[in-house]
């Protein structure tokens, strides 16, 4: 579960399952940090490539040898028990959070299903989904202890979306796609609507598809919860250590 009171840096992996373990080897271990399965990374990979992504960061965190991607539901409960007391022994307060970015359109039921037995903390459905459908999600979600997520990618007035629905996500994302920051500059990220959603829902807000420094700049200036970036973290590089820091030091 994450904390309304802190601020968060999403790192987005969309490569590959072993340029996503380099990454996040390099990476500092920092209780801000999400690490996301990316919707390639996932159409690649399926629920394996959550699973894996998930036991990269756990071993990092953990310092031990990575888990099973599959395990049945007596099984995992005991690795999580396990798992509980190496991170009070190690003295690490958090436990690794990953977010399964499914978009999911329809059968919301199965996919967070999916991201659930995958390891995933949390899962994306996106707002031009039918409302049925992100009201399934966000109910089973909340059944299945998996925080939901909506994209708002592409939605004008993310408001008009939230006020259908029954229930709120944990989380909101206001998203500029890659290929509208690629061919559209005249795109903007709306900013603006952090605000309008904040003033008006207990909710945290996330931002992506601005990965530049200015960018992750203006998100914080407007009181943003998480920045999400993924194309400095597309491949492992020797500068990714300090990349990240400066970053976390920006969302402070």
């Amino acid at each position: 579960m994450l904390d309304k009171k802190k601020k968060y840096l999403q790192i987005a992996l969309n490569s590959t399952v072993s340029e996503a373990q380099k990454v996040i080897s390099r990476i500092p271990l920092d209780e801000r940090i999400i690490i996301e399965a990316g919707t390639p990374l996932i159409k690649a990979y399926g629920a394996r490539g959550i699973a894996a992504i998930k036991s990269a960061w756990e071993s990092r965190a953990f310092g031990a040898a990575p888990a099973p991607i599959q395990l049945s539901p007596i099984a995992k409960a005991i690795f999580q028990q396990i798992e509980k007391k190496k991170r009070i022994k190690k003295g690490i307060s958090f436990s690794p959070y990953i977010v399964a970015d499914l978009k999911c359109m329809d059968r919301g039921f199965r996919e967070v299903e999916i991201a659930r037995n995958a390891g995933a903390s949390a899962a994306t459905v996106l707002g031009h989904a039918p409302i049925e459908t992100i009201d399934a999600f966000i109910a089973h979600c909340k059944e299945l202890g998996v925080d939901s997520v909506i994209d708002m990618m592409n939605i004008d007035f993310p408001l008009g979306i939230l006020r259908q629905l029954k229930e709120l996500p944990q989380v909101v994302i206001l998203h500029r796609g890659v290929d509208e920051e690629d061919y559209n500059k005249e795109k903007q990220i709306p900013y603006h609507e952090i605000q309008r959603i904040k003033s008006q829902y207990d909710i945290i807000v996330a931002v992506a598809g601005g990965d530049t420094d200015r960018e992750v700049q203006t998100a914080v200036f407007n009181d943003v919860d998480i920045i999400v970036l993924w194309r400095d973290f597309y491949k492992a590089s020797s500068s990714i250590v300090e990349m990240t820091t400066n970053f976390l030091k920006e969302i402070r």
